[in-house]
């Protein structure tokens, strides 16, 4: 197979990515034919303080999630390991020493264990109020969870794992912050983002909502970029904001997360004698509960991608407008292209399964149809080589 590194790079990432989720589902599967999940909540149960019944369940449910997450992480750490860091160090875009990969995976699992906890003691509260109608109470406590992390992220969350420290370089700062108020945006702020510790890899993000949306350049492209293509870069991000995308991917997302939910509910009333669950409220039905809703994710994923390929065009024709400068719009592409080693032409199965935005060679000639397209006289037109 003749293919470039990017091309080699990128599908062996997919593969990671496909062999992660087959693994999880054969996992959550195997676990419940195998009695394990009973098991397991056997022995929750057995951890859990004995008490009222109104507080000893959700214990039991508590120690039952943190159980099965354990043997989740332990047993699909070697997939990680490959994917989050050997893949990275082999194609040379990790900087990562591994004592450092290591210590973020245990940051991830201390913030992704308590959560779970907290989203598991929600649903199986709601289930037993209501066995049948638990999915929609349950599922609008799970949108506005997203949209409290989406806020609170960038400010809780990413300083757990980057540096983030106020732009220094102040006619940058000035010239970001001025793009982001002709866009009509208002922000916090513009801040470095340093990614150079971990990675080789260029990014750049308007992250958060309301009061918390920060201009965010890594430190990777600070050092390579010119200010022309920071700034049509951060002109695309920010139009993910005029256009209300993210509220968008935000009402898709809880629109999804219902509609898992409610296959969850179904699937969970049929699986309690056929696993001996002792109700629809045992947590060694979880895995059920997380199949269920994991299947119409999967199932709508390929729509998923199509709108949101449609909102970077949007937002990539956005960018072109709003600075006028298509020729720092096709620098900027190439080089994060060769810097994060993309795909420079996806077959159209990947592309439909996999890509959330268009691929390079699309965006770039969308940028050179725009840039003809211009007055001759536009004394911003460029010729492109």
């Amino acid at each position: 197979m003749n293919e470039d590194k990017g091309t080699r790079y990128q599908r062996l990432k997919r593969r990671v990515g496909v062999l992660t989720l087959a693994w999880s589902v054969l996992f959550l599967a195997g676990v419940m034919a195998s009695g394990v999940s009973n098991a397991l909540r056997e022995l929750a149960a057995g951890a859990a303080p004995s008490g009222p019944e109104a507080v000893h369940v959700p214990l039991v449910a508590a120690i039952y999630v943190v159980l099965l997450m354990g043997l989740h992480e332990a047993c699909g750490l070697p997939l990680a390991f490959y994917g989050g860091y050997v893949l990275e160090r082999r194609y040379g875009l990790s900087n990562e020493p591994l004592r450092v990969w290591l210590w973020d995976q245990v940051k991830s699992l201390a913030i992704r264990v308590p959560l779970a906890v907290v989203a598991a003691g929600v649903v199986y509260a709601f289930i037993g109020r209501s066995a049948g109608g638990w999915w929609l109470p349950s599922g609008a406590a799970f949108a506005v969870l997203v949209v409290g992390l989406a806020n609170l992220g960038p400010v809780l969350l990413l300083p757990l794992f980057y540096s983030v420290k106020p732009l220094e370089r102040e006619s940058l700062r000035r010239r970001l912050i001025t793009l982001a108020e002709r866009a009509g945006a208002r922000v916090l702020g513009a801040y470095e983002w340093g990614l150079a510790e971990k990675t080789k890899k260029a990014n750049a993000a308007l992250a958060g909502l309301g009061s918390t949306r920060r201009i965010l350049v890594s430190d990777t492209m600070l050092a390579e970029y010119s200010e022309d293509e920071i700034e049509v870069v951060l002109a695309h991000e920010l139009a993910h904001y005029v256009h209300n995308d993210i509220w968008k991917g935000l009402v898709l997302e809880s629109a999804l997360i219902l509609g898992g939910f409610y296959v969850a509910a179904r699937l969970l009333e049929w699986s309690v004698p056929v696993f001996e669950l002792a109700g629809p409220a045992d947590p060694a039905g979880l895995p059920i509960l997380l199949l269920g809703a994991g299947a119409v994710s999967l199932v709508t994923l390929p729509v998923a991608r199509a709108l949101s390929r449609a909102y970077e065009r949007s937002a990539d024709m956005f960018a072109l407008k709003l600075t006028n400068n298509p020729a720092a719009f096709v620098s900027a592409m190439r080089r994060l292209a060769v810097q994060n080693l993309a795909e420079d032409q996806p077959s159209k199965i990947v592309e439909w399964l996999f890509y959330s935005h268009p691929p390079i060679r699309e965006r770039i000639g969308a940028a050179q149809a725009f840039n003809a397209l211009k007055p001759r006289g536009d004394a911003e037109g460029r010729r492109f080589r």
